[in-house]
């Protein structure tokens, strides 16, 4: 497994517990190709090789790309969404499409949008119920194929979205409200389904909410995933696809200004984001 990571200019590779760097270089083209597991791997040697761990803080692994995102890909997720949009009659829609052939697949967020590991992601202020939901996020390339993986933060108004079904991209896109990062995890061969994701909100020191799923629960597959965004749309640069939550965490829990959002998901790393409001950054 080869993880890489985006530092301004600089790609940095990790494999091995040995650090390499190739310096000054264009993120898009690097990453957007077919047998990108192959071609980094031909850059491990010793003139990138470093004699240490580099001390750094990654960026985002997004360049040119466009984020996009499917949901009710697990059966709990299903049911959430089945109970916040009961009160306005849209809750079989839901039911609908998590057995239907056509999955649901929305745009999520811009690169502008997006923010790394470390960074403050936003709630909506008009909004009274906020949830992350952690997802495994694949990075395909403008052929459409599956070439990495990271961790993705899907922050949702759940009130919103709720309220009306239409409402969706209001719930979901917004300023700052994607977390990505903190770099790709490059395999080869597809990710293993006992793939483990872990949810924790920390709270001025106390634990709100602590949960972890395998990717095997998931009702559909990756390639399928792919298959539907890629069917009429191109993305010259390539693309990030977030796969879907099932840990929603129960109603009435919501996010607040200043809770510490941390998303583990195995061999990739651990995606850190606090929450914040626009016009209301923590200090």
């Amino acid at each position: 497994m080869i993880r890489i990571y985006k530092r301004g200019r600089d790609v940095l590779i990790e494999r091995a517990d040995q650090w390499y760097e190739i310096s000054n270089t264009d993120w898009d083209q690097f990453i957007n190709r077919q047998g990108l597991f192959s071609y980094v791997e031909s850059q491990l040697h010793a003139e990138t090789r470093l004699d240490s761990m580099p001390d750094f803080t990654s960026d985002a692994p997004i360049g040119k790309q466009e984020v996009w995102a499917a949901g009710v890909t697990y059966l709990k997720s299903k049911i959430a969404r089945m109970e916040e949009a009961e009160a306005a009659g849209g809750g079989d829609f839901y039911d609908r499409v998590y057995d239907a052939a056509r999955p649901e697949i929305f745009f999520k967020a811009t690169a502008d949008r997006t923010v790394g590991d470390g960074q403050e992601v936003y709630i909506r202020r008009d909004s009274n119920w906020d949830v992350p939901e952690p997802e495994l996020t694949l990075f395909l390339s403008s052929a459409g194929t599956i070439e990495g993986y990271t961790i993705g933060n899907d922050m949702s108004s759940r009130s919103i979205e709720g309220e009306n079904p239409l409402y969706l991209p209001q719930a979901k896109t917004y300023e700052k409200c994607a977390g990505l990062g903190p770099g790709i995890l490059l395999t080869g061969e597809p990710i293993n389904p006992s793939t483990n994701i872990h949810l924790k909100i920390e709270r001025k020191g106390h634990i709100m909410y602590d949960q972890s799923v395998e990717i095997s629960q998931m009702k559909r597959t990756h390639v399928e995933l792919a298959e539907y965004l890629f069917r009429e749309c191109e993305f010259p640069n390539g693309c990030f696809l977030m796969t879907g939550t099932c840990l929603v965490p129960d109603h009435p829990f919501t996010l607040q200004v200043g809770d510490k959002i941390i998303i583990e998901i195995d061999h990739i790393g651990k995606l850190i984001n606090y929450v914040a409001k626009k016009g209301l950054e923590m200090s």
